[in-house]
């Protein structure tokens, strides 16, 4: 055997018992951060059914934020909204961005991924290059020369203590993170759409209604005309009526502004300019329907932004192993070889070869403390990440919170406008009897019929104020459910 291929059989040995270092892992376990999860919502009583079953706690395994959030829209059973919901997923530039930044995370864990592999390099080079003639005992003094060389390197660094395994770990907890953040975003526009059209559609209902109450004052301003003209009512009562009917058409004017604005927002939710969106007036007004709160346990699994915070805290963890690791010794595994020589013509035979090849072991004895403090550094970045993550839950159970309550006490206040709306209108209708049979004069009518509209106006609110609770209900809860979880009936 020659004594010069000892070398490489030497190194490929050393690199052997080395590489049986592989798996060596520093660096903390991860544990999900604990969460206080109550057993029940506080505020779900009345008319908000509670779903059978559920898990209780997290399922680490199986995150439901990767899930279809369903057409939850549905429910509020109205086709143009289910159309324009379909449109934002398509169209909306806020979730482009965020699908674009989905892509730059998958390209991240695999430019992660990459350092698991050996890098190869190669080159040609040509160097023709002149010694001056004024040095003393250079054999090549004052003559020129051509180096032509062609070579390749290959290196590894085999992952001896998980780093690179860590920063993989990492990555993938981002872009698991940005899954959760793309549902999240998505979740939010349909929301914001969804509450835009409810609050057009109800002024719509708002219009209809003085629309309706303009028509009944200009009857009613012809009656005191009529009476007028008779001499049976006073100038007063015919300015009354008068500035009553121009009141009325004011407001009815005054809705347009709003309309106009809520189309406006809605175009640009589905990505297109306000010219190129116009939705006609539909006069129904919107029912209210049932959303079923299901059990707190399960409030965690439906939650693309708690699902986010808690992978984001999975990424720090893995971060802490990467800067633990920095604390191990580096192998580096490299081999060069091509060919060399002065004359081109001889460049590529045999005895031109040349090759190196030996494996590094580098550690760092002294650098002053920045890995440690990059470690405690790493460690705070945790910490910040679990107490993100418990806050954002605990935001998720109270959204829910506020909305069950706000659906209860807005449901009860309905029930009571409602009575208020037909008391003064019974009110109006007596008063107008009373004038025409003289009892009265016209300034009582008028105060009924204001009082009435008032009310009626109130109670349209209040139906606004309801159906917004109910999408800001879905959205707190994820915006899915399972399929024996929806109710049948719609709340009245």
């Amino acid at each position: 055997m020659r004594s010069h291929d000892k070398l490489p059989r030497a190194a490929c040995a050393l690199a052997i018992g080395l590489g049986a270092l592989v798996g060596c892992t520093p660096g903390p376990a991860y544990v999900r951060p604990a969460v206080a999860t109550p057993a029940h919502y506080k505020e779900a009583r009345g008319g908000q059914p509670a779903a059978a079953g559920g898990a209780a706690g997290w399922l680490p395994a199986h995150p439901g934020d990767s899930a279809s959030r369903g057409d939850w829209w549905t429910l509020f059973g109205d086709s143009t909204l289910d159309q324009l919901e379909a449109r934002v997923n398509v169209g909306n530039q806020t979730i482009k961005k965020s699908l674009a930044d989905l892509e730059q995370a998958k390209a991240m864990v695999g430019s992660a991924r990459a350092s698991y592999f050996p890098t190869i390099t190669a080159g040609m080079q040509v160097d023709p290059y002149h010694t001056s003639q004024n040095v003393v005992g250079h054999s090549l003094a004052g003559k020129t020369v051509s180096d032509y060389a062609a070579g390749m390197t290959v290196s590894w660094e085999p992952d001896l203590f998980d780093r690179v395994g860590h920063q993989v770990d990492a990555a993938q907890a981002r872009y698991q993170a940005s899954e959760a953040d793309l549902a999240s975003v998505r979740l939010s526009m349909q929301a914001e759409l969804a509450i835009a059209y409810v609050d057009l559609r109800e002024l719509d209902a708002e219009s209809a209604l003085l629309k309706q109450t303009t028509s009944d004052y200009t009857r009613a301003k012809a009656l005191v005309q009529t009476r007028f003209d008779g001499g049976i009512a006073s100038a007063s009562d015919l300015a009354q009526a008068e500035t009553q009917l121009e009141v009325a058409k004011a407001q009815l004017i005054d809705l347009g502004e709003g309309r106009a604005q809520h189309e406006h927002a809605i175009a640009t939710l589905v990505g297109v300019p306000p010219a190129e969106l116009t939705l006609a007036p539909v006069n129904e007004a919107l029912s209210v329907p049932a959303v079923p709160p299901g059990l707190p346990s399960t409030l965690l699994e439906r939650r693309p932004d708690v699902a986010a915070a808690e992978r984001r805290v999975a990424a720090a963890n893995a971060d802490v192993g990467e800067a633990t690791s920095a604390f191990f010794p580096d192998l580096v595994l490299s081999a060069t070889g091509g060919f060399e020589s002065t004359s081109l013509s001889q460049w590529a035979s045999l005895p031109s070869r040349f090759w190196a090849i030996g494996p590094a072991l580098v550690g760092t004895l002294f650098d002053g403390g920045r890995r440690k403090q990059e470690l405690s550094a790493a460690r705070a970045r945790h910490e910040a990440a679990s107490a993100d993550y418990r806050q954002t839950a605990l935001n998720a159970f109270q959204e829910v919170e506020d909305n069950l309550a706000s659906l209860d006490v807005l449901a009860d206040e309905s029930t009571t406008q409602q009575r208020a709306v037909d008391s003064s209108g019974h009110a109006a209708q007596l008063a107008m009897t009373r004038y025409q049979a003289g009892a009265t004069d016209y300034l009582e009518v008028v105060s009924t019929q204001s009082v009435n509209l008032t009310q009626t106006r109130n109670l349209v609110e209040l139906n606004r104020r309801r159906l917004e609770a109910d999408v800001r209900l879905i959205k707190a809860l994820g915006g899915s459910w399972a399929s024996g979880d929806l109710p049948v009936a719609m709340r009245q």
